[in-house]
């Protein structure tokens, strides 16, 4: 592996955070202090972004990306998640990569207005009963002559508010497995408008204030069969093979806030005087700084190896998963530090702490619990030996 950055590489990082500056940063307090993204300001800076070729920079060339290999890709994403996730989510939107599983009908219904800036899409998954288990979602679609007939609910379905369509997954049948009955996932692309398709308000949450979640109520909604994504049946192969990558997208964006709260940290160690010195002269705050660069340095070499793996063709689940395991986990500690280098200034909504601490929770939780990437991670180390 080549640990010096190209050329290219080094543009990409200096162009975003010259982006993320210029256009990001100035608007986070007003979006954490409403708790709204105005769609006038995502309209003017993603014409920005379009023009400074940052958008959709996750898709392939030949549909009108920028073709980042991935760990290119991975240094982009740490650059934007050093922002607040509603505004580089939403104004640097990335869309999918599932929707590269699509037909070329479906592509150029779904996938290219995305790339265009003129929707955006969203996956719905979970559902109140079934988190990490999707086995045991609930929700279902069943044949009626040429068409899916869609029943159920899933929740905390991000952005689904200002998504043009969904991706659902529903339960479509069961199949016989040495452990038992096991249920049959198909994906289906269903349009905003859609009749028995209904949005509904989802939940306040502490973290990403602006980046909303939806309740997605489906009753009796009717689909035709050409709105299937990949094989009837064959939704969760779909999934693995186009999904995993976003596991190293949330360890990416992990870093840059990480970086962040690190960078605030110093500076106020270095600046603050307490009992006629400076703070970070202390062993208390200084062996503090040590860890938390120790950590960072940890994190983020595990998941650009992860990226470079991937672009060799030998990144493994267990791979993807330490990233996200470690980089999440140290965006945690590296906060919570950070605040406690700065004493009680650290809590208060003049800096951004405050609300990286809080913005760090979730990510623990989304794309896979830490303790389901532990289990990933442990099953890898012990099937080999039969465990």
């Amino acid at each position: 592996m080549e640990f010096a950055l190209t050329d290219e590489q080094r543009m990409i990082v200096e162009t975003t955070r010259a982006f993320v500056e210029a256009e990001l940063l100035p608007h986070e307090a007003a979006v954490e202090r409403t708790g709204h993204l105005p769609m006038e300001l995502v309209a003017g800076i993603q014409k920005k972004a379009m023009a400074a070729g940052l958008y959709a920079a996750n898709m392939p060339q030949e549909v009108g990306g920028a073709g980042l290999d991935t760990l290119t890709w991975l240094l982009y994403e740490r650059e934007l998640g050093r922002a607040s996730y509603a505004l580089h989510w939403t104004c640097v939107a990335r869309p999918s990569n599932i929707l590269l599983a699509g037909t070329p009908e479906q592509r150029e219904r779904y996938l290219m207005p995305c790339i265009r800036g003129e929707t955006w899409d969203c996956l719905a998954m979970t559902e109140p009963d079934a988190g990490s288990d999707l086995r045991g979602m609930r929700a279902t679609a069943r044949r009626d002559g040429g068409d899916w007939v869609l029943d159920g609910t899933k929740h905390f379905i991000s952005h689904a508010d200002i998504a043009g369509f969904t991706i659902t997954f529903m339960a479509t049948g069961e199949e016989e497995t040495p452990r038992g009955k096991r249920k049959r996932i198909t994906a289906f692309f269903v349009d905003k408008g859609t009749p028995g398709f209904t949005i509904r308000p989802g939940y306040r949450s502490v973290s990403h204030r602006g980046y909303t979640n939806a309740i997605l109520e489906f009753d009796g909604c009717r689909i035709p069969d050409a709105n299937v994504l990949g094989e009837v049946h064959k939704g969760f192969d779909v999934a693995n093979e186009w999904l995993g990558a976003t596991r190293l997208q949330v360890a990416a964006t992990s870093l840059g806030r990480a970086e962040r709260a690190l960078a605030l940290a110093l500076g106020w160690a270095a600046e603050r005087r307490q009992f006629g010195q400076r703070i970070g002269k202390f062993q208390g705050v200084s062996f503090k700084l040590a860890d938390m660069a120790t950590e960072l340095k940890a994190a983020e070499l595990l998941t650009l190896w992860a990226g470079w793996k991937a672009d060799q063709g030998t990144v493994t689940d267990s791979d993807m998963a330490m990233a996200k395991l470690k980089a999440t986990e140290v965006l945690a500690m590296i906060a919570d530090e950070a605040i406690q280098i700065h004493g009680g200034m650290g809590l208060m909504e003049e800096l951004p702490l405050e609300r990286i601490w809080r913005d760090a929770r979730i990510e623990r939780i989304w794309e896979g619990t830490s303790e389901i990437q532990r289990h990933i991670i442990s099953r890898a180390l012990l099937r080999p030996l039969g465990g």
